[in-house]
């Protein structure tokens, strides 16, 4: 069977897989099957008799983390090898370190938000202007000073910089924030973890005894606490394979070195070096694109990129006379392809470089009546509702959280306002207290007067009773802290349409719980369910099997692929970003992004550009991206706009003409019917186009039931859905009754319980 395996790979890629000692560089080309590789390489070490716990793989996203588990499962069925995002695996280190660097095993993982706001207290409390200083600038330069391993001891300002001299008073104030709460931000995974391998020799070599083999995925994305901790965990066996590619390194912004995948032979002289360069996605013409437009940065290693695939229909270059033209042909051309059967919602994308782009092309999209996804997983984590109820989970597990205490104390409204809350955090400082420790004692604090002391005192009650629930599922923990604390009622009552958006929120957290439990049974989830929200990854909520067109960022298109793609608003100050003008280091990152755009599309691409766009407030005339005139003419169909604007003047060079007059009429660009193969699946009906169809369940079904339903008992009479956990016929609720009966527990499949408005 392995050798059926092994003949599957092409030589190169059998190269990398049965290499099992010493470091490998894998310089894998996009659409070369590098996931295969890794995930066979893996399959091939446990062959040999590697014991699972002894290997390690690293990567950058849940998607990619899972799509890699899935794989090896069908290779190595059981086999437990930890798979998993830098932050995640950091994470968990921590759980069982943390108090090497200070933490308690239960703390929690702010995202940016909450740590923003833990920075505007630090700001507050040193009194430091924030209008002079806002505070995404600091929290940028902490963030930087974090990804370059600076801690808050050894933090310098530069002479003649007031920022840096603000942030060296800052951070220390900030760092001291977060650990008094035993709370920990994104940057601070990597920092604590890189710090304890290099200020702890026995930990760094029991790991590194630990995982004698590390594969790390995407290595061109590593920034340096990243490559400092690969780097620890492979001194004394040094068998790190590392997988990348530097032309698709694109979150330099986000603190990515691009020298670690560069330098790599030099970090590791024995290496053995294995080049992916057959590609298995796209189309000849769509490769060739690609290959010549990254061929003019400098920073890179050389591949020679193939593909065995037919030839493929032109790379269409279009020019708009407006993002609302372009949009608007999009969409058509979508919708007919729809129609025809030719295509399914789910075969398009269309990419931009900021998300403020995406405006015209929803509109667009809603008018055809197609259905679409925007693809942004830390959305749904950030809406209001979400971040209330999860502060609640957050405080349950970890009582020392002032800032989910902060968020949920008064939420929903309990008649505890600023200067009460003011006082508790006065008493909270004076005696080193978390802010609930000082809520315990609000009787005794002389500045609240007795109805303060008294709403405290309720909150408290409730909390004690909440943690109570702490081991129970997920789910049903849920359920209680909405029941509980009157949220869910108090968006229930309320007048406001929005409010009833957030109701169905919840619904969809409370699935996501229910999901989690099905996945992780057992006691003590409540911590690892706060974790995976946490560390949710851009494309986490992209659901694949959705019959709906794509509508995501570049830097969120890495990784994925799509029969069609549209990159659109290929302008100067778009793309390539207006940062990138001055530094050519930066403008390398634009043309790689542009790279890793076209490099998703199978079968057809098309870029585009509009002589007019509204962006900001500004309704401005554009110039065309200078990556346009990178592109080989030969492999392209170009469309110019249809009134007297040429887009094209010469195969060389694209300059506009003079500005077109307010009155011209937008160009009808007709764009070619889609070659290639006609779907055997088409749309039958508008409620599959627009992803609205559903399966009624019966009112008997465990499942019918929901958080917050009224139901009836033939012995207790009517109640409410307090809490929910399983599923099938072991999916259980908690009734609260409004007899004397109080609360019950039912299995609701052996249950008389009817919802009430069926009876």
């Amino acid at each position: 069977m392995w050798s059926d395996l092994l003949d599957s790979l092409t030589p190169a890629q059998r190269e990398a897989v049965e290499h099992l000692e010493g470091p490998l560089l894998i310089l894998a080309g996009p659409g070369s099957g590098k996931t295969r590789v890794i995930t066979h390489r893996i399959a091939n070490l446990l062959r040999h008799g590697v014991p699972a716990r002894a290997i390690l793989a690293l990567t950058f996203t849940n998607k990619a983390a899972d799509e890699m588990r899935a794989r090896l499962e069908r290779l190595a069925p059981g086999e437990p090898v930890w798979m998993s995002t830098f932050h995640r695996f950091c994470s968990r280190l921590l759980r069982q370190y943390g108090p090497l660097v200070g933490l308690r095993e239960n703390f929690t993982i702010y995202d940016s938000s909450d740590s923003r706001n833990v920075l505007r207290r630090t700001l507050d409390e040193l009194h430091i202007d924030a209008v002079l200083y806002p505070p995404e600038r600091i929290a940028s330069a902490i963030s930087w000073a974090k990804n370059n391993l600076i801690t808050a001891e050894h933090y310098q300002a530069r002479p003649g910089h007031p920022l840096g001299s603000v942030v060296a008073k800052v951070y220390p104030a900030y760092q001291a924030r977060l650990l008094a709460s035993s709370a920990v931000d994104f940057d601070d995974l990597l920092l604590h973890v890189a710090s304890m391998l290099r200020e702890s020799p026995e930990t760094r070599s029991a790991l590194d005894a630990r995982y004698r083999y590390i594969l790390v995925d995407e290595y061109q994305d590593t920034n340096l606490a990243q490559y400092t901790i690969a780097r620890a965990l492979s001194i004394d066996v040094p068998n790190l394979a590392v997988t990348g590619d530097p032309d698709q390194s694109i979150y330099g912004w986000r603190g990515a070195n691009l020298r670690n995948i560069l330098d790599f032979e030099q970090d590791y002289p024995a290496v053995r070096v294995v080049k992916l360069e057959r590609n298995y996605r796209s189309t000849k013409r769509i490769l060739r694109v690609a290959d010549t437009l990254i061929s003019y940065n400098q920073r890179r290693k050389k591949k020679g990129l193939y593909t065995e695939n037919d030839e493929g229909q032109s790379v269409g270059l279009l020019a708009y006379a407006t993002q609302r033209a372009e949009a608007e042909s999009i969409s058509a051309y979508i919708a007919e392809g729809i129609r025809a059967g030719r295509r399914r919602p789910r075969d398009f994308a269309i990419f931009y470089r900021v998300n403020a782009l995406s405006r015209s092309l929803e509109f667009a999209l809603r008018e055809e009546g197609i259905p679409y996804q925007m693809v942004n997983g830390l959305e749904f984590y950030q809406r209001r509702e979400i971040k209330d109820v999860l502060s609640y989970l957050h405080l349950i597990n970890n009582p020392r959280d002032d800032n989910a205490f902060l968020r949920v104390i008064n939420t929903p409204p309990r008649g505890i306002g600023k200067s009460t809350i003011g006082r508790l955090a006065e008493h909270a400082a004076r005696y080193q207290h978390s802010l609930l420790d000082a809520a315990r004692e609000s009787g005794l604090i002389e500045s609240l007067n007795k109805r303060a002391a008294v709403a405290v005192a309720k909150f408290v009650s409730l909390y004690d009773r909440l943690s109570l629930m702490a081991a129970a599922p997920v789910e049903e923990v849920l359920g209680h802290v909405l029941s509980e604390s009157g949220y869910q009622q108090f968006l229930r009552e309320s007048e406001d349409e929005e409010d009833q958006e957030r109701l169905a929120n919840i619904e969809e957290l409370l699935t996501a719980a229910r999901q989690f439990d099905e996945n992780n049974p057992g006691e003590g989830r409540l911590e690892t369910f706060l974790e995976e929200a946490c560390l949710v990854n851009e494309t986490d909520a992209w659901q694949a099997d959705d019959d709906r067109v794509t509508l995501m960022t570049l830097h969120a298109s890495k990784g994925l692929e799509f029969p069609v793609v549209f990159i659109v608003a290929l302008e100067e100050g778009l793309l390539p970003h207006e940062r990138s003008r001055e530094h050519n280091e930066l403008l390398e990152e634009e043309r790689r992004l542009l790279f890793v755009g076209i490099t998703r599309a199978r079968e057809e691409l098309q870029l585009s550009l509009a002589t007019y766009r509204e962006f900001r407030g500004q309704r401005r005339r554009t110039v065309p991206s200078q990556f346009l005139m990178e592109l080989p003419r030969g492999e392209m169909r170009v469309v110019e706009p249809s009134w007297n604007d040429p887009a094209w003047v010469t195969e060389d060079e694209m300059p506009w003409e003079a500005d077109a007059p307010e009155t011209a009429s937008e160009p009808e660009i007709k764009l070619p019917v889609a070659s290639g193969p006609i779907s055997t699946t088409p749309l039958t009906t508008a409620a599959k186009l627009h992803g609205t169809e559903t399966a009624e369940l019966p009112h008997t079904s465990p499942d019918a039931f929901h958080q917050g339903m009224v139901v009836r008992h033939p012995e207790y009479g009517l109640g409410k859905v307090v809490a929910l956990s399983g599923s099938g016929a072991k999916r259980s609720a908690t009734i609260a009754f409004a007899s004397l009966a109080g609360q019950k527990k039912f299995m609701l499949a052996q249950s008389q319980l009817r919802p009430a408005k069926s009876l």
